[in-house]
């Protein structure tokens, strides 16, 4: 099918937009080739794509406001965009927009042992936080799945986990400060190289505002010691719901792991197959890990594993090195890449009370029957943090839309227990529209109350976060009241 023309009003449009940019920004840092945007047009939420007007990769802050004051000044609207890893369509470009790129913001800024903080551009990845600081000691603690891609900026906008956030806390704990340069150009300071910086707490409004409010382009970061050693403790049980039990028997017992993962049967079985970890034949897998002195660790493992055994569980394995301890923790870092070995899938992400994981898990297998679709769950168990991933063939018409209503239910169910709409992948555009199942029209109201003091044309990342329908009224008032 051929695609129709640009009118010239949209090319002349553009082509007045790029010449602005181009003033402040190296030829090679604006991207308007229309083949060359289409690496911009989704990120890891696949099913959706849209190729931006424009795509820019500033390095600096200044380069970021200049961008933004530019596009203030013509009205185009800017998504923000880390490396690309969201899950939920957080980086999906409008047609209209301009696709700003924080990738080569990446330097180390400043490292500080002594107060426990390191400073860097929010381009950086999340792992290589950790390089930077490691032969020294040292770590940042949020571990996300996709931590050797993903960058600081997109863990902010998402206030992002990972499997060790059950002892260590996600983003919001862990980050001290930014820079950050809102819609108009302005660069603000927020927070410090210290915790509870004074004033009003906007350094927690930003955390997990998903690029509505401005572009974040240093953050200071909480560094910590390494702990003296860390093991981790497998168990295979017959059922999903019995494995839930046994995580919640644990958090009951005011035992505090570093982690607790969990795996059911399709995710062991595709792993197995992509990473051949030795992984029991069972239902459901838990890996526990706790870390401390030797002495710390043999204490955690007795009472977790006399936990565990009151369950009769398949397997009980805990490591007795660093070769096992690697090879527990392959299947569960390798289950992302084997599950799309086999299928295409929809990857979720809602949060439970860790009380309701038997009876979330046995709904979950029950809709699943209902819908004619297969789903592996596979998530952080210990702070109920949830990763459904329901599987469907992306070239079988009415697929992708019956793996949506599935995944909705299954975030609807998630509310309805106690919990919320996402734990660590945003809002973006795949949860907008259940927005209304978690929140009244009142506290809508008030978020976006919120964004119209940061961003009163709102221009930053349309069509995210809030129902289509409040966005565009906003949106409308906004250009109305100009």
């Amino acid at each position: 099918m051929q695609m129709p023309e640009p009118n010239l009003s949209v090319l002349s449009r553009k082509a007045r937009i790029v010449s602005r940019l181009l003033e402040v920004l190296p030829n090679d840092a604006v991207i308007h080739d229309e083949a060359e945007t289409r690496a911009y047009e989704c990120d890891a939420l696949t099913a959706y794509r849209c190729p931006p007007l424009v795509a820019v990769l500033p390095s600096t802050t200044q380069e970021v406001a200049d961008v933004l004051r530019i596009c203030h000044a013509e009205g185009v609207p800017v998504v923000p965009r880390g490396s690309g890893t969201s899950l939920a369509g957080g980086a999906l470009p409008t047609a209209d927009c301009v696709i700003l790129g924080v990738a080569r913001m990446n330097d180390v800024i400043e490292v500080d042992y002594d107060n426990r903080f390191v400073r860097v551009q929010s381009g950086r990845t999340n792992l290589s936080v950790t390089g930077a600081v490691e032969a020294d000691g040292f770590f940042y603690a949020p571990d996300p799945s996709s931590q050797l891609a993903c960058a600081i900026a997109g863990n902010i906008a998402m206030n992002s986990g990972g499997a060790h956030c059950l002892k260590y806390g996600v983003t919001t704990n862990n980050l001290l400060g930014v820079t950050m340069v809102l819609m108009d150009g302005t660069v603000v300071e927020l927070g410090g190289a210290h915790m509870d910086a004074g004033g009003l707490d906007l350094l927690g409004v930003i955390c997990g505002s998903e690029g509505q409010l401005g572009v974040v382009t240093e953050a200071t970061l909480r560094i910590l010691p390494k702990p003296e050693g860390a093991r981790p403790v497998l168990m295979g049980y017959d059922s999903n719901e019995v494995a839930g039990q046994v995580v919640s028997d644990i958090i009951k017992a005011g035992v505090l792991p570093v982690a607790i993962e969990f795996m059911d049967r399709p995710c062991i079985r595709a792993t197995e197959a992509f990473a051949k970890a030795g992984y029991p034949d069972c239902e459901a897998l838990l890996i526990v890990e706790v870390e401390g002195s030797d002495a710390e660790i043999d204490e955690q493992l007795a009472l977790i594993t006399e936990i565990a055994r009151r369950h009769n569980p398949v397997e009980l394995r805990e490591s007795t090195s660093a070769e096992e301890s690697a090879r527990i923790w392959l299947g569960r870092k390798s289950a992302f890449g084997a599950m799309g070995q086999i299928n295409d899938y929809m990857c979720l992400d809602g949060t439970i009370p860790v009380s309701q994981l038997p009876y979330v898990l046995r709904r979950i297998g029950e809709m699943s029957k209902e819908y004619g679709l297969g789903v592996g769950n596979v998530f952080h168990a210990g702070d109920g943090n949830m990763h459904p991933l329901i599987l469907f063939d992306a070239n079988k018409p009415g697929d992708l839309e019956k793996c949506e209503a599935f995944g909705a239910d299954i975030l609807r169910l998630c509310v309805e227990v106690g919990g919320c709409l996402t734990g660590e992948h945003g809002v973006g555009i795949e949860k907008r529209d259940l927005m209304v199942d978690q929140f009244e029209p009142d506290d809508l109201d008030i978020q976006m109350s919120v964004k119209d003091v940061f961003d009163p044309q709102w221009l930053l990342n349309p069509a995210k976060v809030f129902p289509l329908g409040s966005s565009e009224t906003r949106r409308s008032q906004a250009l109305a009241a100009e």
